[in-house]
């Protein structure tokens, strides 16, 4: 256990983690065998409960905004997403074979310092999305009071809702990997059954030959747009994990559980984890379409005898989506700074993404500021995903896990110490990666060069994916011997 645990940790009965006084103790410290008590289905529970928020219904009010109609929104959010998951669950290997987080294992191939790009990667992703929950749960708490009480919205009772959903978020995310999964689980069934309410409710008034508003289409054609769509509401939303799929995989055991069941439940977690919450939101922004506001429309349409009930469900629902972002984003930072104790570092970044909000990032032009923070980072994403995947391949997805902990035991040498701890090759095929994906971005506010040569289509996941992984065997191909850990690494 490193510096930044707050005292020693005891055995775990299958089943159980490691608490004491209800807060978790780990950082990113290896995790015991002993202690390593999770189950996969306990995966599929943090993805499925974890999702059904308000802030990943957003990405429908997307696809839907970008004028899309009813079919052409739905074949997005499922091919996208397939697309996504597919890619993404191998990753979900990097910490159960490790037993730490997946920016640490990425140590292994970047270097014990080098993996601090995944670290800065998790942390910009979750800050985002921690952000959008934050924003879309706190907003429905004022347009739900609103609603119901006439009253008028005001600056003061949305930072008011804001900082109730992020008291609330925080809380869960201290309390570490235990509350994930209890509170996951509950939200299912809870969150879940409101949803399914809503459509019911709602299914006199959709319309499922909606065909959107092709003359407006955001990036003029229907193509361009389809894509964005599928990239950003589909795409990006298994993308937005692949630094977090560790911090959950490495409390299960290799021992007592196959890979096969492991990789199984990651793909259904992420698949039906997101397209139903995606297309929760798409269905609904067909019947009431606000353009400024998702969550605004979502109120409107609500029968009043739902509205409670959904404003309570959205609130809940940001627990799980805000509670696991934060989670990860205080591993993260627990990671650049060893110093800090896993709560110490949650609550530091808790503080940082509500002061985003409250300064109006996602409030001012909430869909250009989403799409643009979701395809930048996806292509930020991809690529360290491609090269940390040909890493665990090259090396049969072995480990020496005290070699990984050394920047954490602020040490030098190990396994992995490259040069200065830096594994400069995988740093260089990833930042090509990144660069050659974001001139490959197009949106209403931005399209690079090679977008444009590509018609307008945002082709940045293909081209960051496949820049990076030949870059980085072109690399390994020219000097073998820079990539091979200094002493021999243990399964």
């Amino acid at each position: 256990m490193h510096a930044g645990a707050e005292s020693a940790a005891v055995a775990a009965e299958p089943g159980q983690v490691v608490v004491q006084h209800g807060v978790e103790q780990h950082g990113v410290d290896t995790i015991p065998e002993a202690e390593r008590a999770s189950r996969p289905r306990d995966v599929v529970g943090i993805l499925w409960g974890g999702n059904l928020a308000l802030s990943v219904a957003v990405f429908g009010w997307l696809v839907v905004l970008y004028g899309l109609g009813w079919w052409a929104s739905v074949s997005a959010v499922l091919v996208g997403t397939a697309v996504g998951a597919l890619a993404v669950t191998p990753l979900a290997l990097l910490g159960y074979r490790s037993g730490t987080n997946n920016s640490v294992t990425s140590g292994a191939y970047f270097g014990v310092r080098g993996r601090l790009v995944a670290s800065v990667i998790g942390l910009l992703l979750c800050l985002g999305y921690v952000a959008l929950t934050v924003w879309t749960g706190g907003e429905a708490i004022v347009a739900g009071l609103d609603r119901a009480t006439g009253a008028e919205e005001s600056p003061v009772a949305l930072a008011v809702g804001y900082l109730v959903i992020a008291v609330a978020v925080s809380a869960v995310a201290v309390y570490g990997f235990r509350w994930l999964v209890l509170v996951n689980k509950l939200l299912v069934p809870l969150v879940g059954g409101v949803m399914l309410l809503v459509v019911v409710a709602l299914w006199g008034s959709f319309d499922a030959s909606y065909a959107g508003t092709p003359d407006e289409y955001l990036l003029g054609g229907f193509w361009p747009t389809w894509l964005l769509a599928a990239l950003t509401a589909g795409v990006a939303g298994p993308v937005s994990y692949v630094t977090q799929t560790g911090d959950w995989t490495r409390y299960i055991s290799p021992r007592r559980h196959r890979p096969g069941r492991l990789l199984g439940a990651m793909f259904l977690g992420l698949f039906v984890g997101l397209i139903i919450p995606t297309l929760f939101g798409a269905f609904v922004s067909v019947i009431s379409l606000d353009p400024d506001s998702f969550v605004a429309g979502v109120i409107d349409a609500v029968p009043s005898w739902l509205l409670l009930p959904f404003v309570l469900a959205a609130v809940v629902g940001s627990l799980g989506q805000g509670g696991m972002n934060l989670y990860s984003m205080g591993l993260d930072l627990d990671a650049i700074l060893p110093r800090l104790t896993r709560t110490q570092s949650t609550i530091a970044v808790a503080v940082v993404a509500t002061a985003l909000v409250l300064l109006g990032e996602f409030v001012f032009s909430a869909e250009a500021a989403v799409t643009t923070f979701v395809v930048v980072l996806t292509s930020l994403a991809t690529p360290w995903a491609a090269v940390t995947m040909i890493g665990y391949l090259r090396t049969g997805g072995r480990f020496d896990e005290p070699s990984l902990q050394v920047f954490n035991r602020r040490e030098t040498g190990g396994a992995y110490w490259f040069r200065a701890g830096w594994n400069i090759d995988a740093v260089v095929a990833w930042f090509a990666g990144s660069a050659v994906g974001v001139l490959s971005n197009s949106t209403d506010s931005w399209t690079g060069p090679i977008a444009e040569a590509a018609g307008g289509i945002d082709v940045s996941f293909v081209t960051s994916a496949v820049v990076a992984s030949v870059v980085y065997l072109a690399l390994v191909a020219l000097r073998p011997g820079a990539h091979a850990p200094s002493k021999g690494a243990s399964a």
